[in-house]
Protein backbone atom coordinates (compact mmCIF):
# COMPACT_ATOMS: atom_id res chain seq x y z
CA UNK A 1 0.00 0.00 0.00
CA UNK A 2 1.14 3.21 -1.05
CA UNK A 3 2.22 6.22 1.37
CA UNK A 4 -1.33 8.21 -0.22
CA UNK A 5 -3.11 5.42 0.64
CA UNK A 6 -1.87 4.77 4.06
CA UNK A 7 -2.54 8.60 4.60
CA UNK A 8 -6.40 8.50 3.02
CA UNK A 9 -6.82 5.32 5.47
CA UNK A 10 -5.93 7.26 8.28
CA UNK A 11 -7.92 10.42 7.49
CA UNK A 12 -11.13 8.35 6.95
CA UNK A 13 -10.21 6.57 10.59
CA UNK A 14 -10.20 10.39 12.15
CA UNK A 15 -13.29 11.39 10.27
CA UNK A 16 -15.26 8.20 11.23
CA UNK A 17 -14.37 8.84 14.90
CA UNK A 18 -14.88 12.26 14.81
CA UNK A 19 -18.32 11.68 13.52
CA UNK A 20 -19.30 9.42 16.20
CA UNK A 21 -17.63 11.71 18.85
CA UNK A 22 -19.93 14.47 18.35
CA UNK A 23 -23.60 12.43 17.74
CA UNK A 24 -22.72 11.13 20.36
CA UNK A 25 -22.25 14.49 22.37
CA UNK A 26 -25.53 15.55 20.61
CA UNK A 27 -27.67 12.22 21.69
CA UNK A 28 -26.48 12.42 25.26
CA UNK A 29 -27.40 15.51 25.77
CA UNK A 30 -30.57 14.79 24.14
CA UNK A 31 -31.18 11.30 26.00
CA UNK A 32 -30.35 12.20 29.46
CA UNK A 33 -31.57 16.45 29.58
CA UNK A 34 -34.96 15.33 31.15
CA UNK A 35 -33.72 13.05 33.70
CA UNK A 36 -30.73 15.19 34.51
CA UNK A 37 -32.90 18.12 35.25
CA UNK A 38 -34.99 16.16 37.20
CA UNK A 39 -32.38 14.86 39.22
CA UNK A 40 -29.30 17.31 39.38
CA UNK A 41 -31.63 20.68 38.11
CA UNK A 42 -29.23 20.79 35.53
CA UNK A 43 -29.76 19.10 31.92
CA UNK A 44 -26.70 19.33 31.09
CA UNK A 45 -25.48 17.37 33.34
CA UNK A 46 -24.09 14.28 31.69
CA UNK A 47 -22.96 16.19 28.13
CA UNK A 48 -20.73 18.74 30.79
CA UNK A 49 -19.07 15.65 31.89
CA UNK A 50 -18.51 13.84 28.77
CA UNK A 51 -16.99 16.82 27.29
CA UNK A 52 -14.57 16.78 29.95
CA UNK A 53 -13.95 12.78 29.05
CA UNK A 54 -13.74 14.02 25.31
CA UNK A 55 -10.49 16.05 26.17
CA UNK A 56 -8.57 13.75 28.15
CA UNK A 57 -9.46 10.98 25.38
CA UNK A 58 -8.49 13.49 22.86
CA UNK A 59 -5.33 14.05 24.60
CA UNK A 60 -4.59 9.87 25.11
CA UNK A 61 -5.52 9.88 21.15
CA UNK A 62 -2.53 12.49 20.77
CA UNK A 63 -0.38 10.63 22.45
CA UNK A 64 -1.02 6.91 21.44
CA UNK A 65 -1.02 8.26 17.95
CA UNK A 66 2.52 9.76 18.59
CA UNK A 67 4.50 6.55 20.25
CA UNK A 68 7.13 5.33 18.42
CA UNK A 69 6.87 1.93 18.91
CA UNK A 70 9.42 -0.30 18.33
CA UNK A 71 9.66 -4.15 18.31
CA UNK A 72 12.44 -6.10 18.15
CA UNK A 73 14.60 -2.90 18.66
CA UNK A 74 17.54 -2.51 21.26
CA UNK A 75 18.20 -0.11 23.80
CA UNK A 76 14.66 1.32 22.92
CA UNK A 77 13.02 3.88 25.23
CA UNK A 78 10.42 2.77 27.78
CA UNK A 79 7.47 4.25 25.73
CA UNK A 80 8.88 2.58 22.62
CA UNK A 81 9.13 -0.95 23.38
CA UNK A 82 5.45 -2.43 23.08
CA UNK A 83 6.57 -5.48 25.02
CA UNK A 84 7.63 -3.46 28.62
CA UNK A 85 4.80 -0.96 27.52
CA UNK A 86 1.77 -3.65 27.05
CA UNK A 87 2.67 -6.16 30.32
CA UNK A 88 2.69 -2.76 31.95
CA UNK A 89 -0.44 -1.77 30.90
CA UNK A 90 -2.19 -5.21 31.72
CA UNK A 91 -0.38 -5.80 35.13
CA UNK A 92 -1.84 -2.12 36.14
CA UNK A 93 -5.07 -3.06 34.61
CA UNK A 94 -5.39 -6.91 36.45
CA UNK A 95 -4.34 -5.05 39.69
CA UNK A 96 -7.19 -2.73 39.00
CA UNK A 97 -9.75 -5.35 38.43
CA UNK A 98 -8.53 -6.87 41.82
CA UNK A 99 -8.62 -3.77 43.62
CA UNK A 100 -12.92 -3.32 42.35
CA UNK A 101 -13.59 -5.75 44.95
CA UNK A 102 -11.47 -4.17 47.83
CA UNK A 103 -12.58 -1.12 47.35
CA UNK A 104 -15.18 -0.42 44.27
CA UNK A 105 -18.26 1.20 43.87
CA UNK A 106 -21.34 -1.02 42.55
CA UNK A 107 -23.88 0.19 39.92
CA UNK A 108 -27.14 -2.05 38.94
CA UNK A 109 -25.64 -4.68 40.56
CA UNK A 110 -22.25 -5.12 39.30
CA UNK A 111 -19.19 -3.71 41.27
CA UNK A 112 -16.88 -2.86 38.36
CA UNK A 113 -15.67 0.66 38.77
CA UNK A 114 -12.99 2.17 40.94
CA UNK A 115 -12.80 5.83 42.24
CA UNK A 116 -9.94 8.26 41.22
CA UNK A 117 -11.05 11.34 42.79
CA UNK A 118 -14.63 12.30 41.32
CA UNK A 119 -14.10 10.02 38.13
CA UNK A 120 -14.85 6.72 38.39
CA UNK A 121 -12.68 4.81 36.31
CA UNK A 122 -13.48 1.10 34.66
CA UNK A 123 -10.10 -1.44 34.89
CA UNK A 124 -11.58 -3.88 32.35
CA UNK A 125 -11.38 -1.48 29.58
CA UNK A 126 -8.13 -1.04 29.92
CA UNK A 127 -7.32 -4.80 30.65
CA UNK A 128 -8.62 -5.00 27.09
CA UNK A 129 -5.67 -3.05 25.15
CA UNK A 130 -3.38 -5.02 27.70
CA UNK A 131 -4.24 -8.30 26.24
CA UNK A 132 -4.56 -6.88 22.93
CA UNK A 133 -0.79 -5.55 23.11
CA UNK A 134 0.50 -8.19 24.84
CA UNK A 135 -1.38 -10.82 22.63
CA UNK A 136 0.14 -8.89 19.45
CA UNK A 137 4.05 -9.35 20.91
CA UNK A 138 3.23 -12.70 21.60
CA UNK A 139 2.11 -13.43 18.30
CA UNK A 140 5.02 -11.91 16.72
CA UNK A 141 7.24 -13.07 18.79
CA UNK A 142 5.99 -16.98 17.38
CA UNK A 143 6.02 -15.63 14.32
CA UNK A 144 9.72 -14.75 14.48
CA UNK A 145 10.33 -18.13 15.49
CA UNK A 146 11.48 -17.06 18.94
CA UNK A 147 8.32 -19.53 20.85
CA UNK A 148 6.87 -22.44 19.89
CA UNK A 149 2.81 -23.18 18.88
CA UNK A 150 2.78 -24.99 23.22
CA UNK A 151 4.70 -22.00 24.08
CA UNK A 152 2.39 -19.21 22.55
CA UNK A 153 -1.09 -21.01 23.44
CA UNK A 154 0.29 -21.04 27.40
CA UNK A 155 1.33 -17.43 27.14
CA UNK A 156 -1.87 -16.48 25.15
CA UNK A 157 -3.72 -18.39 28.11
CA UNK A 158 -1.98 -16.36 31.11
CA UNK A 159 -3.10 -13.19 29.37
CA UNK A 160 -6.52 -14.06 29.07
CA UNK A 161 -7.33 -16.25 32.12
CA UNK A 162 -7.32 -13.81 34.98
CA UNK A 163 -8.72 -11.00 33.26
CA UNK A 164 -11.81 -13.59 32.35
CA UNK A 165 -12.01 -14.40 35.86
CA UNK A 166 -11.60 -11.22 37.41
CA UNK A 167 -13.97 -9.71 35.01
CA UNK A 168 -16.70 -12.84 35.37
CA UNK A 169 -16.75 -12.10 39.24
CA UNK A 170 -17.61 -8.47 38.99
CA UNK A 171 -20.20 -9.92 37.44
CA UNK A 172 -19.34 -8.68 33.82
CA UNK A 173 -20.14 -11.50 31.06
CA UNK A 174 -20.83 -9.04 28.13
CA UNK A 175 -16.74 -7.40 28.74
CA UNK A 176 -15.88 -11.10 29.02
CA UNK A 177 -17.37 -12.10 25.90
CA UNK A 178 -15.74 -8.98 23.83
CA UNK A 179 -12.13 -9.52 25.33
CA UNK A 180 -12.83 -13.48 24.01
CA UNK A 181 -13.82 -12.51 20.74
CA UNK A 182 -10.95 -10.35 20.05
CA UNK A 183 -8.07 -12.00 21.40
CA UNK A 184 -10.02 -14.71 19.05
CA UNK A 185 -9.55 -12.09 16.12
CA UNK A 186 -6.00 -11.08 16.78
CA UNK A 187 -5.03 -14.89 16.82
CA UNK A 188 -6.70 -15.80 13.46
CA UNK A 189 -5.06 -12.30 12.19
CA UNK A 190 -2.12 -13.90 13.19
CA UNK A 191 -2.34 -16.70 11.24
CA UNK A 192 -2.92 -19.75 14.14
CA UNK A 193 -3.99 -21.97 12.42
CA UNK A 194 -7.61 -22.91 11.95
CA UNK A 195 -7.98 -26.14 13.96
CA UNK A 196 -6.54 -24.33 16.87
CA UNK A 197 -9.18 -22.24 16.07
CA UNK A 198 -12.25 -24.37 15.75
CA UNK A 199 -11.13 -25.69 19.03
CA UNK A 200 -10.82 -22.32 20.80
CA UNK A 201 -14.21 -21.23 19.19
CA UNK A 202 -16.00 -24.57 20.51
CA UNK A 203 -14.45 -24.17 23.92
CA UNK A 204 -15.16 -20.75 24.23
CA UNK A 205 -18.75 -21.70 23.35
CA UNK A 206 -19.50 -24.50 25.52
CA UNK A 207 -17.42 -22.06 28.59
CA UNK A 208 -20.17 -19.49 27.57
CA UNK A 209 -23.43 -22.09 27.80
CA UNK A 210 -22.02 -22.86 31.23
CA UNK A 211 -21.58 -19.45 32.39
CA UNK A 212 -25.15 -18.63 30.93
CA UNK A 213 -27.06 -21.92 33.23
CA UNK A 214 -24.59 -21.52 36.20
CA UNK A 215 -26.10 -17.86 37.28
CA UNK A 216 -29.85 -17.64 37.42
CA UNK A 217 -29.89 -14.06 36.28
CA UNK A 218 -28.04 -14.73 33.22
CA UNK A 219 -30.24 -17.38 32.42
CA UNK A 220 -33.12 -15.25 32.61
CA UNK A 221 -31.80 -12.67 30.45
CA UNK A 222 -31.19 -15.92 27.96
CA UNK A 223 -34.89 -16.80 27.99
CA UNK A 224 -36.24 -12.83 27.77
CA UNK A 225 -34.20 -12.30 24.78
CA UNK A 226 -36.05 -15.26 23.47
CA UNK A 227 -39.66 -14.20 24.48
CA UNK A 228 -39.05 -10.86 25.96
CA UNK A 229 -42.85 -10.64 26.68
CA UNK A 230 -43.48 -13.55 28.30
CA UNK A 231 -42.02 -11.07 31.47
CA UNK A 232 -42.74 -7.70 29.97
CA UNK A 233 -42.48 -5.91 33.40
CA UNK A 234 -39.56 -7.67 34.18
CA UNK A 235 -36.52 -9.37 32.35
CA UNK A 236 -37.96 -8.24 29.47
CA UNK A 237 -38.77 -4.93 29.98
CA UNK A 238 -35.70 -3.20 28.37
CA UNK A 239 -35.74 -4.54 25.39
CA UNK A 240 -39.55 -4.38 24.68
CA UNK A 241 -39.21 -0.70 25.64
CA UNK A 242 -36.07 -0.60 23.24
CA UNK A 243 -37.99 -2.00 20.29
CA UNK A 244 -40.99 0.74 21.12
CA UNK A 245 -38.32 3.10 20.46
CA UNK A 246 -36.75 1.58 16.86
CA UNK A 247 -41.09 1.15 15.85
CA UNK A 248 -41.79 4.64 16.79
CA UNK A 249 -38.85 6.30 15.09
CA UNK A 250 -39.56 5.19 11.72
CA UNK A 251 -37.46 6.16 8.85
CA UNK A 252 -36.79 9.80 9.78
CA UNK A 253 -37.49 9.84 13.28
CA UNK A 254 -40.17 11.47 15.22
CA UNK A 255 -37.64 14.31 15.85
CA UNK A 256 -34.21 15.43 17.31
CA UNK A 257 -34.88 15.59 21.26
CA UNK A 258 -38.74 14.54 20.84
CA UNK A 259 -38.20 10.84 22.42
CA UNK A 260 -40.57 9.46 24.91
CA UNK A 261 -38.78 6.70 25.62
CA UNK A 262 -36.43 9.10 27.77
CA UNK A 263 -38.86 10.35 29.97
CA UNK A 264 -37.97 7.45 32.63
CA UNK A 265 -39.34 4.45 30.41
CA UNK A 266 -35.72 3.02 28.94
CA UNK A 267 -33.34 2.32 31.66
CA UNK A 268 -29.87 3.45 30.69
CA UNK A 269 -31.22 5.72 27.75
CA UNK A 270 -27.26 7.58 27.45
CA UNK A 271 -25.31 4.64 28.08
CA UNK A 272 -26.17 1.21 26.56
CA UNK A 273 -29.67 2.41 24.45
CA UNK A 274 -28.70 5.65 23.27
CA UNK A 275 -28.92 3.49 19.93
CA UNK A 276 -32.40 2.84 20.69
CA UNK A 277 -32.74 6.74 21.34
CA UNK A 278 -30.87 7.59 17.91
CA UNK A 279 -33.48 4.97 15.85
CA UNK A 280 -36.13 6.96 17.76
CA UNK A 281 -35.55 10.61 17.20
CA UNK A 282 -33.22 10.24 14.19
CA UNK A 283 -34.76 7.35 12.83
CA UNK A 284 -33.95 4.52 10.08
CA UNK A 285 -31.64 7.26 8.72
CA UNK A 286 -29.87 8.13 11.68
CA UNK A 287 -29.10 4.63 13.11
CA UNK A 288 -27.64 3.28 9.32
CA UNK A 289 -25.32 6.63 9.71
CA UNK A 290 -23.87 4.66 12.68
CA UNK A 291 -23.66 1.54 11.69
CA UNK A 292 -21.75 3.13 8.48
CA UNK A 293 -19.62 5.14 10.60
CA UNK A 294 -18.54 1.86 12.20
CA UNK A 295 -18.03 0.22 9.02
CA UNK A 296 -15.43 2.85 7.56
CA UNK A 297 -14.02 3.20 11.10
CA UNK A 298 -13.09 -0.72 10.75
CA UNK A 299 -12.17 -0.48 6.43
CA UNK A 300 -9.80 2.52 7.66
CA UNK A 301 -8.38 0.16 10.70
CA UNK A 302 -8.06 -2.97 8.20
CA UNK A 303 -6.02 -0.96 5.69
CA UNK A 304 -3.86 0.64 8.08
CA UNK A 305 -3.22 -2.51 9.17
CA UNK A 306 -2.30 -3.97 6.03
CA UNK A 307 0.15 -1.06 5.20
CA UNK A 308 1.96 -1.60 8.75
CA UNK A 309 5.44 -1.50 8.97
CA UNK A 310 5.83 -4.99 10.89
CA UNK A 311 4.35 -8.10 11.93
CA UNK A 312 3.42 -6.37 15.25
CA UNK A 313 1.98 -3.10 13.96
CA UNK A 314 -0.38 -5.13 11.62
CA UNK A 315 -1.34 -7.08 14.78
CA UNK A 316 -1.78 -4.50 16.87
CA UNK A 317 -3.63 -2.23 14.25
CA UNK A 318 -6.19 -5.03 13.50
CA UNK A 319 -6.51 -6.05 16.83
CA UNK A 320 -7.77 -2.82 18.38
CA UNK A 321 -9.87 -2.51 15.59
CA UNK A 322 -11.78 -5.70 15.74
CA UNK A 323 -12.24 -4.93 19.47
CA UNK A 324 -14.09 -1.94 18.74
CA UNK A 325 -15.62 -3.15 15.43
CA UNK A 326 -16.99 -5.88 17.75
CA UNK A 327 -18.10 -4.17 20.91
CA UNK A 328 -20.39 -1.19 18.52
CA UNK A 329 -21.73 -4.92 16.92
CA UNK A 330 -22.67 -5.94 20.31
CA UNK A 331 -24.06 -3.69 21.21
CA UNK A 332 -26.03 -2.93 18.51
CA UNK A 333 -27.16 -6.63 17.88
CA UNK A 334 -28.56 -6.05 21.95
CA UNK A 335 -30.06 -3.25 21.70
CA UNK A 336 -32.35 -4.51 18.42
CA UNK A 337 -33.20 -8.12 19.88
CA UNK A 338 -30.72 -9.45 18.25
CA UNK A 339 -28.62 -10.96 20.88
CA UNK A 340 -29.51 -10.86 24.91
CA UNK A 341 -28.30 -7.69 26.96
CA UNK A 342 -24.69 -7.60 28.09
CA UNK A 343 -24.39 -4.18 29.20
CA UNK A 344 -21.67 -3.32 26.72
CA UNK A 345 -21.85 0.49 25.85
CA UNK A 346 -21.44 2.00 22.48
CA UNK A 347 -17.64 3.13 21.84
CA UNK A 348 -17.57 6.88 20.96
CA UNK A 349 -21.42 7.30 21.52
CA UNK A 350 -22.31 5.80 24.50
CA UNK A 351 -21.99 8.39 28.09
CA UNK A 352 -19.28 6.73 30.02
CA UNK A 353 -15.58 8.34 30.50
CA UNK A 354 -13.39 5.14 30.54
CA UNK A 355 -14.94 3.86 27.34
CA UNK A 356 -14.53 6.93 25.82
CA UNK A 357 -10.85 7.72 26.87
CA UNK A 358 -9.92 4.45 26.51
CA UNK A 359 -11.79 4.02 22.79
CA UNK A 360 -9.64 7.21 21.56
CA UNK A 361 -6.40 5.72 23.32
CA UNK A 362 -6.83 3.17 21.02
CA UNK A 363 -7.92 4.92 18.13
CA UNK A 364 -4.71 6.96 18.63
CA UNK A 365 -2.46 3.88 18.40
CA UNK A 366 -4.22 2.70 15.16
CA UNK A 367 -3.38 6.10 13.85
CA UNK A 368 0.56 5.65 14.91
CA UNK A 369 0.40 2.53 13.14
CA UNK A 370 -0.61 4.39 9.95
CA UNK A 371 2.44 7.33 10.81
CA UNK A 372 5.16 4.57 11.10
CA UNK A 373 3.57 2.94 7.79
CA UNK A 374 3.89 6.37 6.46
CA UNK A 375 7.84 6.91 7.39
CA UNK A 376 8.87 3.78 5.97
CA UNK A 377 7.53 4.13 2.67
CA UNK A 378 8.95 7.47 2.53
CA UNK A 379 12.57 6.17 4.05
CA UNK A 380 12.58 3.26 1.07
CA UNK A 381 11.43 5.70 -1.72
CA UNK A 382 14.72 8.05 -0.68
CA UNK A 383 16.64 4.50 -0.37
CA UNK A 384 15.39 3.44 -3.67
CA UNK A 385 16.30 7.55 -5.20
CA UNK A 386 20.04 7.28 -3.62
CA UNK A 387 20.73 3.53 -5.01
CA UNK A 388 19.31 5.02 -8.21
CA UNK A 389 21.90 8.12 -8.45
CA UNK A 390 24.58 5.76 -7.54
CA UNK A 391 24.34 3.60 -10.45
CA UNK A 392 23.53 6.54 -12.66
CA UNK A 393 27.44 8.63 -11.19
CA UNK A 394 28.94 4.94 -11.53
CA UNK A 395 27.47 4.26 -14.81
CA UNK A 396 28.31 7.38 -16.99
CA UNK A 397 32.28 7.07 -18.72
CA UNK A 398 34.87 9.26 -17.03
CA UNK A 399 35.54 12.32 -18.74
CA UNK A 400 38.71 13.20 -20.48
CA UNK A 401 40.18 17.00 -21.34
CA UNK A 402 38.89 16.57 -24.75
CA UNK A 403 35.41 15.78 -23.94
CA UNK A 404 35.15 18.41 -21.05
CA UNK A 405 35.98 20.93 -23.41
CA UNK A 406 33.25 19.92 -26.03
CA UNK A 407 31.00 19.73 -22.96
CA UNK A 408 31.79 23.35 -22.24
CA UNK A 409 31.51 24.42 -25.95
CA UNK A 410 28.15 22.51 -26.42
CA UNK A 411 27.25 24.54 -23.20
CA UNK A 412 27.78 27.67 -25.26
CA UNK A 413 25.99 26.74 -28.05
CA UNK A 414 23.05 26.26 -25.92
CA UNK A 415 23.11 29.71 -24.81
CA UNK A 416 21.73 32.23 -27.39
CA UNK A 417 22.58 35.22 -25.42
CA UNK A 418 26.27 34.65 -25.39
CA UNK A 419 26.66 33.33 -28.27
CA UNK A 420 25.11 36.10 -29.98
CA UNK A 421 27.38 38.39 -27.64
CA UNK A 422 30.56 36.42 -29.30
CA UNK A 423 29.25 36.32 -32.72
CA UNK A 424 28.29 39.95 -32.89
CA UNK A 425 32.21 40.69 -31.76
CA UNK A 426 33.28 39.04 -34.18
CA UNK A 427 31.38 40.24 -36.79
CA UNK A 428 32.41 43.98 -35.66
CA UNK A 429 36.18 43.18 -35.71
CA UNK A 430 35.78 41.56 -39.71
CA UNK A 431 33.93 44.78 -40.62
CA UNK A 432 36.96 47.06 -38.72
CA UNK A 433 39.73 45.11 -40.62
Amino acid sequence: MTRARAQSAAYLLMGATMFLVLVGLLMIYSASSVADYVRHADSAYHLKRQIVFLLLGLAAMFVGSRLDLRYGARGVGFLRDPERLGWLIWGVSVIGLIGVFAFGIGKWGAQRWILIGPVPIQPSEFAKLGCIMAGAVLLAEWKRGKINGAQLAGRLAFVLAPVVVFVMLQPDMGTTMSIVISMYLLAWLGDVSGRLLGSMAVAGGALAGLMIVAAEYRLSRFLAFLDPWKDPKGDGFQIIQSLYAFGSGGLTGVGLGLSKQKFFYLPAAHTDFIFAIIGEELGLIGTLSIVIAFGVFAYAGVRIALASANTFDRLLAGGLTAMIATQAAMNMAAVTGLMPITGIPLPLVSYGGSSLIFTLACTGLVLGVARRADARSVASRAEVGEKANERSRFSQPPQTRGSARADSIERRRDSRTHLSGIDGGKSARRKRA
